[in-house]
């Protein structure tokens, strides 16, 4: 009688990829989950490609950072090593990169600052070269999460121009500027120098907003588009589904990883039926994949 049901054919596997090998580091803020070398990363894909998570999305930690991130579009970088190594590997695994500059900037910000502030067009150029240096490299869908106006169509273009057509753009369409995302940045070590990141992510209140970037990108050319994070915005999941006929994804961030990891450490909830229970709601909202680092842990 079960009216929802999450599978492992729902979910995505977020994973950080760093520089070594042999390296497999653990994350103090998000227990259970890793720093990979390449060699590393591989093994762990193939654990998620036999559990039947049909994707996994990398983020590069990179050792060379600079003002405007230029590590990022490097065809010898982290991620584009790290995607020819899996999809040599385990080529049925649907591989999907990150597309930011937050990772490889010298002040943490997702874009180049001119003046103090992010500088959107010059940003999105960057993106562009990222996103077809990415797909050369063997991914199977690029995800910009910067939140850049106008990327999309930047991106859909220069993947055009490269002869890269069939390649996917999951855009991070409606990414708010939340406190949920603490752990990712001590993971990635990505957190601002200066500011905040109010300037370019969504204020949490603007449902209203929210909604418009869903459908700019849409327009310009995104095939699935995400709402992030998951837990404080199923409402916008459910009013997405409502309004979008495209594919939806949302992002269970680590702020809401390691609440439920902080909470099941101290005996006060059970941690396995909380996963459940979270993973459930968020698909029963209308969310038609989910990006969790609990993914794995959930059908294994």
């Amino acid at each position: 009688m079960r009216q929802c049901h999450v599978s492992s054919a729902d979910l995505i596997q977020p994973l950080f990829v760093r520089e070594g090998e042999g390296v497999k580091e653990p994350i103090e803020a998000m227990p259970g989950q890793y720093r990979l070398s390449i060699d590393e990363l591989v093994k762990m894909c193939r654990k998620v490609y036999q559990a039947r998570i049909p994707a996994v999305l990398l983020f590069g930690i990179s050792e060379t950072r600079d003002a405007n991130g230029s590590a990022s579009w490097a065809e010898d970088g982290i991620v584009p090593r790290a995607v020819r190594a899996v999809k040599k590997e385990i080529p049925d695994l649907a591989v999907m990169t990150d597309v930011c500059l937050c990772g490889y900037t010298d002040h943490g910000h997702c874009g180049v600052i001119l003046d103090g502030r992010v500088d959107n067009d010059a940003t999105i150029e960057l993106l562009a070269r990222q996103a077809v240096n990415h797909a050369r490299a063997g991914a199977d869908i690029v995800a910009p999460s910067d939140m850049m106006d106008g990327r999309v169509a930047a991106i859909r273009s220069a993947l055009d121009e490269a002869d890269l057509t069939d390649t996917v753009i999951m855009s991070y369409a409606a990414k708010f500027a939340s406190a949920f995302y603490g752990p990712f940045r001590h993971a990635a070590d990505s957190a601002p120098a200066f500011g905040d990141r109010y300037q370019y992510q969504l204020d949490p209140a603007n449902a209203r907003e929210a909604l418009r970037e869903i459908e700019l990108d849409i327009a310009e050319g995104a095939d699935i588009v995400m709402v992030k994070p998951a837990l404080a915005y199923l409402d916008l999941i459910s009013e997405a589904r409502k309004r979008f006929d495209v594919p939806l994804a949302a992002y269970n961030v680590s702020g809401e990883y390691a609440m439920i990891k902080a909470a099941a450490q101290q005996g006060w909830l059970d941690e396995s039926a909380a996963v459940t229970e979270m993973l459930t709601a968020i698909k029963r909202a209308g969310a038609d994949m989910i990006l969790s680092y609990f993914s794995l842990q959930y059908v294994v």
